[in-house]
This record gives structure tokens, C-alpha cells and sequence, in this order.
């Protein structure tokens, strides 16, 4: 049977199409509209999954909608009294929105599927599970553990920041809840706002920049006592209790109450174009430090309750690399799965495994085979659409036989050029995994500065991933796991760092940032540390040929991979959204399927594709 998951109406809308419990297609919404994190009725998603399996709505078993909003809504109605007369001005603004759409989502589902097709009314199944369900549904389901202890930490779902729950063959029993108004994301995500970032999506910019904190600073430990004692109360088993005197999300429109956050920390919120100052980094450093705190407490307790060997990751929290990379180091659990799309568009696959295991009884099977598929569930265009789009920008290209595309490229980017590489499915979840990516030498100590500034248009600071053959793993990096999703980070190995100068600490964030710190200084990050993406040869045959022919040029079994896209923009999707990336940045390289364009080659006007790009 064919079953549909949706997410939609907070962030990062998505659509997930099931054949019993295989995933066929998963895509977010924002990759069709290109509005970063579109939280609309994903139209073009739902379209792009029954096209990929050559159905229309009628076919369709169930649709099944991530989360109960009637629950929700009871968690909005009863904070508002709890809170009340405090939160006055998010009740008026946030009530008729509920009303006439978010409380009666089924109509609105409805409504929303004429824009994708003709169905029959009444014989369209429409059933919803609860938010933090379809968070642990998407990593069990997907792990092919035979049992496992999940671990799923959000914002908030209908009542549930966080849950532990026991997994096998015969279901998932949630053990035990953290209920809102405690949570660890909106305690993330107050800090994201404190230090000038975009709530949802600026908690990336938080973790990168909490390496150039000084870890050897009073400040920071000084910022990690402050914390602990007037911000949140943690318990043994990892629970929170936020003290709300300081916190605005519930009573007001901001995340913190700036004036009492100003005098507890001593300097003033910043604002997105103030500079970053060493107090910035410190205290990104310390709540950094707090998180991985709480989510190994959390760990611990899963442990505790289930007795299981095997751990399963899902939520927004799950995608702080740090966080997984120090749990993965304790060895709580002998084995982790990270689910690669852990954020609400990863709701949409667990909605739909959850109804396809749970109420239609489909025999789960353990598989050691990857269910997410790399995570190359999106679509793919012909060479035949590539070439209408080379044709319709009247750009030069060049076409190579598959052995000779590899050799190209590998050269390319050994010579220091910036290369867009366009291949196959495109990837569902926040990272680029090798086929809507952007490649560059990591060996190169200009990379990072060159990509921020000239191609990513973002701040300088931010740091860049490896992709990394599988089997050279542990050549580079102190990690005896895969990592496939780049969702874990691990140290660098000894032997490649470089000596760091003397007064380093002293530094300021520019200067540390451009300091030499290992052979591979693109991706090196200021505390030797690096985000890791391993590349198997089963998984992305391509990819792993690509990165295997830079070696024998370089020696170097990595190279840097950063997401196809710049600031404010979400991944390409389409080979038109490439190529009007590629112009717009100073990439120097672009290949799609086989075809390679050199930016030099391009006479073209090239106001025809200036844009005004928004900071994220």
C-alpha cells in the first residue's frame, strides 16, 4: 500500500511517499517554492512523490499529517491561561490564525490536495500521529535495529520537548516525556537570538561559533555557572526546568527578556550586523557546552530505562554534530542512528512509517541496509533537461565520457577551482550529501575565506565539512563510525595538526579563524574538530569515484563539500537553479550529469541574473 507523510504550517514543510514501509520519494517544500524553511502545504512535494511512483491522490492508502492539532492547541490554550495576563499579545495574534487554519488542519489538507490533483472526497483517508511519534517513527524505522532505546529532543510537538521511548519489532512505547514550557531547543534556540542569530535557522551559526569560545577562560565558566543557576535547573535523568522570568517565547513575540539576559551576562544582545566579539564566542562556547551536558543526561536515562544497545536520534537537537559526536564517545550504546532529516521535514517520513507499522500492522524487518537510502530520495532531471537548460542560457559546455568526467574534475579542483556538482537525486534533509554540493581542496588555507566571502556570501567564521572516502576515515579523523549524514563531529588526527602559535588565545576571531591548524586547514575547525560526512562506494558510486580520482592527483582522500546554494537561498533543486547559482557566485566550475561549464566560457549579460540575496 501507498501511504503519504506530511509536514506543513510550522517550518520546513515536506512530503514522504511509502510503499508498504520503503521510502520512494521525500522532498521538502522549500526546494520547489526556493523560500528558505516555506512552511506552506507542500503542493510541489506532495506532486514530485506521486510523480516519482506515477500515482495520484486516489491511490493513496492514508495521508497522514505529523502531528494532533487539536492536542496542540490544548497545550496553546492552557499556556496562555498559565501565563495569563502576560502572554495577552501572542494569544490575539496567534488565536485567529489557529482558527481559520491550524485548528481544523483536515479541512485544510483537503483543500490544500485540489492544487495537487483530482481525488475522490470522500474515500480519502486523512489520519495524524503525534509530533514526537513521527520524530522517533523516522529513526527506528529507518535504522534497522532490531530493538532500540529512541531519544527524540524538539522545540515543542503538542505537549513533548523531548522523549525516551523503547523500540522493536512489536511497536514504540514512549517511556517517558519532557513537557513545554521546558525545552532544550527553545533554551538553544534563546541563545541563537541573545548573540544575533534567526531562531530556526540560525542555531548552525550558534554551534560554529561556539569552537572559538576559550575553553580555558573564567568567562566561559563563569557564562556555563550563570547558566546553570539562574536559566535552567537540570536533573540527573537530563530533565530541564526553564526559569521563565528571563524567557519571553511564552508571554511575548521574542525569545528572551533582553534587559535581564543584558545584566546576568554583562554586555548587550547582539544585533545580526554587530561584530562578534570574544564575550560572543565564549558564551556560544558555554551553552554549547550545557546542551551536550543535558543530551548525554538524556542518553544516560534512555539507558537506564531500556536496557538497549542500540540508541536512535530525532528532533532538532539531533542535529548539533557536536552533541552526537561527544555521545557517540562516552559508549552509552554501543551503536547510534542519527535520523538525516531529524528536523520537522523528517516528521513527514515518521508519520507515514508510524501508520504503516503501528495501525496497518506491516511487519517490520530489521535490515542492515540503509532504509533512507543516503538520503537521495528527491528528484532527478534527464541529461535531456540539462541540456534545454545549457541551451536555453546559450552556454558553453563541454560533455565527457564517465571515466574522463571524473579525471576533469579531480584536476579541477586539485587546481584550486570552486566546483558546483549537480548529479542524480537530489538530498532530503539540511545537508548536501555529494549530489547538490559545492567541492573545493580542503588542503587549500584560502578555501574557507574564498567560499564564505565569494561563493556562500556568509559570515566568515562558519565552518566547512569533509567528505571523506569511508575506508580513509580514521587517516584523518579520530572517528571508529561511519558517518554518512555528516551529523557527527570528531577530532582531527594528531599527526596532521599543525603547531599553533603561542599567543593563539589571545587572537581575535579573524585571526584564529585564518590560523593554520592542520594539512587540511578548510575544514579544520579552531578547536581541531571537524564535521564529517564518510562516503561509501555502495551509497554514491559517483561521489566516492570523484573524491578517489582527487586522491590519486593529491594523496588526499577528502575534500570539501559544502550545500549547493548561498545565504538566504535553500539548495538547488532544478538544473535552472544551478546554473543561475553558478552565475551569480564566483564558482568557477560547473558540472551537471556530464556536462562541464567553466565560468570563464560564459558570455553571457550577466545582470540577467543578479539577485538580491537575503541573510538567512
Amino acid at each position: 500500500m501507498y501511504i503519504l507523510g506530511i509536514s506543513a504550517y510550522y517550518h520546513d514543510s515536506a512530503a514522504c511517499l511509502i510503499y508498504n514501509d520503503e521510502i520512494i520519494a521525500a522532498a521538502q517544500e522549500e526546494r520547489f517554492t526556493r523560500k528558505k524553511h516555506d512552511s506552506s502545504f507542500p503542493v510541489n512535494a506532495v506532486k514530485y512523490c506521486l510523480d516519482e511512483a506515477g500515482l495520484n491522490i486516489d491511490n493513496l492508502e492514508a495521508i497522514v499529517y505529523y502531528e494532533k492539532p487539536f492536542l496542540k492547541f490544548e497545550r496553546l490554550m492552557e499556556s496562555f491561561y498559565y501565563f495569563s495576563p502576560k502572554g495577552v499579545v501572542p494569544f490575539v495574534k496567534s488565536i485567529p490564525v489557529w482558527v481559520q487554519e491550524k485548528l481544523f488542519i483536515k479541512d485544510q489538507i483537503l483543500k490544500s490536495l485540489k492544487k495537487v490533483g483530482d481525488y475522490t472526497r470522500y474515500e480519502i483517508k486523512i489520519r495524524f500521529s503525534e509530533h514526537h511519534l513521527s520524530h522517533a517513527a523516522s529513526s527506528f524505522y529507518t535504522s534497522g535495529y532490531e530493538s532500540a532505546a529512541v531519544l527524540t529532543i524538539d522545540g515543542m510537538g503538542e505537549w513533548a520537548s523531548a522523549s525516551i521511548s523503547k523500540a522493536d519489532k512489536d511497536g514504540i512505547t514512549i517511556i517517558k516525556e519532557l513537557h513545554y514550557p521546558n525545552s532544550l531547543v527553545l533554551l538553544y534556540s534563546a541563545f541563537t537570538y541573545f548573540l544575533g542569530f534567526v531562531v530556526n535557522s540560525g542555531e548552525y551559526k550558534l554551534m560554529g561559533l561556539a569552537p572559538y569560545g576559550n575553553h580555558e577562560s573564567k568567562e566561559v565558566n563563569q557564562y556555563i555557572e550563570i547558566i546553570k543557576s539562574k536559566l535552567v535547573d537540570i536533573a540527573d535523568d537530563g530533565s530541564i526546568l526553564l526559569n521563565m522570568k528571563y524567557f519571553g517565547f511564552a508571554t511575548s513575540l521574542r525569545m528572551v527578556k533582553s534587559a535581564k539576559w543584558e545584566k546576568l551576562f554583562g554586555f548587550k544582545r547582539r544585533k545580526p550586523s554587530d561584530p562578534i566579539n570574544q564575550e560572543h564566542s565564549n558564551l556560544a562556547l558555554a551553552i554549547q557546552i550545557v546542551t551536550e551536558e543535558i543530551v548525554l543526561k538524556m542518553a544516560s536515562e534512555a539507558k537506564k530505562l531500556t536496557n538497549e544497545d542500540n540508541l536512535c536520534l530525532a528532533g532538532g537537537v539531533s542535529l548539533n554534530c557536536v552533541a552526537n559526536g561527544k555521545l557517540l564517545n562516552q559508549g552509552i550504546f554501543s551503536n547510534i542512528y542519527i535520523q538525516p532529516a531529524s528536523g520537522d521535514a523528517g516528521g513527514a517520513v515518521g508519520a507515514a512509517l508510524a501508520f504503516a507499522h503501528i495501525d496497518k500492522k506491516i511487519k517490520y524487518r530489521p535490515s542492515s541496509k540503509d532504509k533512507m537510502k543516503g538520503a537521495y530520495l528527491g528528484p532527478e532531471f534527464s541529461k535531456n533537461d540539462i541540456l534545454k537548460i545549457a541551451r536555453k542560457y546559450n552556454a558553453k559546455y563541454y560533455t565527457y565520457d564517465t571515466e574522463e568526467l571524473y579525471t576533469k574534475v579531480a584536476k579541477h579542483i586539485a587546481d584550486d577551482n570552486v566546483v558546483g556538482w549537480y548529479q542524480g537525486r537530489m538530498e532530503f534533509g539540511p545537508r548536501a550529501l555529494g549530489n547538490r554540493s559545492i567541492l573545493a581542496d580542503a588542503r587549500n588555507p584560502e578555501t574557507q575565506k574564498k567560499l564564505n566571502l565569494k561563493i556562500k556570501y556568509r559570515e566568515g567564521f562558519r565552518p566547512f565539512a569533509p567528505s571523506v572516502l569511508e575506508e580513509d576515515n580514521n587517516t584523518y579523523f579520530q572517528l571508529n563510525a561511519p558517518s554518512p549524514y555528516m551529523l557527527l563531529v570528531a577530532d582531527v588526527q594528531k599527526d596532521i595538526r599543525k603547531q599553533l602559535p603561542d599567543n593563539y588565545e589571545s587572537l581575535d576571531l579573524m585571526d584564529k579563524l585564518y590560523t593554520q591548524r592542520s594539512i587540511v586547514p578548510a575544514i579544520t575547525h579552531c578547536d581541531f574538530s571537524a564535521r564529517i560526512q564518510t562516503v561509501n562506494k555502495e551509497t554514491n558510486p559517483k561521489y566516492h569515484k570523484l573524491i578517489s580520482e582527487f586522491k590519486k592527483l593529491s594523496n588526499t582522500g577528502l575534500i570539501v563539500n559544502t550545500s549547493f546554494n548561498v545565504r538566504g537561498e535553500p539548495i538547488v533543486c532544478t538544473p535552472d537553479d544551478a546554473y543561475r547559482c553558478f552565475m551569480n557566485t564566483e564558482m568557477d566550475i560547473l558540472v551537471m550529469d556530464n556536462l562541464v561549464l567553466h565560468k570563464q566560457d560564459q558570455h553571457i549579460n550577466q545582470t540577467k541574473f543578479q539577485q538580491n540575496f537575503k541573510p538567512d
